[in-house]
């Protein structure tokens, strides 16, 4: 935390370690889907690198990458970055190094698992449907589609769950090796973990379904594998829907117990979003309309949380910080609409944030002249 001598700095731009690592400010680029592994099996571009790397240099404290799939047929659509292969290392790692050697920002990656929401077309190609060859199959907790227009999942079997265990620690083994300062498990928006954490997903009768102590069993033995083989220096993150918006799902009370139970395991951080674990749209929300659940997570669960949903400016995201209703905040859109986001959001602030060094004249770049005629 900044000394007396730094008490005019904006909360945004104080510093937040987690573990070793230390961020230079609250501000994260969000996971987006950006479907643009062109093989079409999980390599990242040039794309990645520009993406990720331009959020970076346009002050972000942590970029995360998009939900990067453990297996292949843990995707999405046949678009999604991977972290189950080999080949995928290097080609990650380009992505790294460019923002651990040209900008001071952290970068994580976010694994998951599509589940019952996998073998889609990619975004902008929805309105074609893939053919029965390019189609794989999808599992789940139990045989439930996620909406009346979607296919149902295979329930999975002891081995499908060893498997998907296997594929999270061997995916978080391969992102160290690129050199990522943190990894997240996407354990919301009805994707692998998350539906098995939820009620309306879940319908087993073993082990790993029932209470909320036994949906959560399958996504604790994930984090556990993970964190085997994850560095101790490094932190590992998750991201929950804390309430499902459905009255016979999760409720915020359940995305607490949920917290409790992910740090008691050794979670470093929860990033708490909320729904999309079913087909029915969550509300239209004006204002900061998740913050209330990343407050009272990080109160009752005596956990840092990240929270994201709707921040949009600057005083907003000073607001979160000062009052302490979350650690970090996590842009999404904002930065897909300005990649400099946060060093527009400094100049807004008057507060100096050092330009990249190749950049000196955009410090003093008027965007607002007197126009002369």
């Amino acid at each position: 935390m900044p000394d007396d001598s730094n008490t005019e700095i904006p909360p945004m731009f104080t510093p937040f370690s987690l573990r070793e690592m230390t961020v230079s400010n609250r501000v994260v680029m969000s996971p987006m889907c950006m479907y643009s592994a062109d093989d079409l099996d999980g390599t990242p571009t040039d794309f990645h690198v520009v993406h990720l790397g331009s959020r970076a240099m346009g002050g972000a404290g942590l970029v995360m990458t998009e939900m990067t799939q453990v297996s292949r047929e843990g995707r999405i659509s046949p678009g999604d970055a991977g972290m189950y292969d080999d080949k995928h290392v290097d080609a990650w790692k380009r992505v790294v190094d460019f923002v651990h050697t040209r900008t001071g920002a952290k970068i994580g990656m976010q694994l998951g698992h599509a589940g019952r929401k996998a073998c889609e077309p990619i975004a902008w190609k929805r309105d074609t449907p893939l053919t029965d060859e390019e189609k794989w199959e999808i599992v789940g907790p139990s045989a439930v589609a996620f909406g009346p227009d979607s296919e149902t999942p295979r329930e999975m079997n002891q081995g499908d769950i060893a498997k998907a265990i296997d594929d999270f620690a061997s995916a978080a083994e391969r992102a160290n090796e690129a050199g990522f300062d943190l990894v997240e498990l996407h354990a919301g928006h009805g994707y692998l973990l998350s539906s098995f954490m939820s009620p309306l997903s879940n319908r087993r009768t073993d082990a790993y379904g029932g209470s909320i102590e036994d949906r959560m069993k399958f996504p604790l033995e994930v984090f556990n594998a993970v964190r085997s083989v994850w560095p101790d220096e490094k932190p590992v993150s998750a991201r929950i829907s804390a309430i499902d918006w459905n009255d016979d799902g999760n409720q915020i009370e359940d995305g607490v117990e949920i917290a409790k139970m992910f740090k008691a395991a050794g979670l470093d951080i929860i990033d708490v979003s909320s729904g999309n674990v079913t087909s029915d749209r969550r509300p239209v929300t004006p204002g900061l309309f998740q913050t209330p659940f990343s407050e009272q997570i990080r109160q009752e669960a005596n956990i840092p949380t990240m929270t994201v949903g709707n921040l949009a400016v600057a005083e907003q995201i000073n607001g979160v910080i000062a009052e302490g209703r979350a650690d970090l905040c996590c842009v999404g859109k904002g930065h897909l609409f300005d990649p400099y986001f946060v060093r527009h959001a400094a100049r807004e602030l008057g507060y100096d944030l050092k330009w990249p060094n190749q950049y000196p004249a955009a410090g003093v770049f008027n965007p607002n002249p007197e126009i002369m005629r």
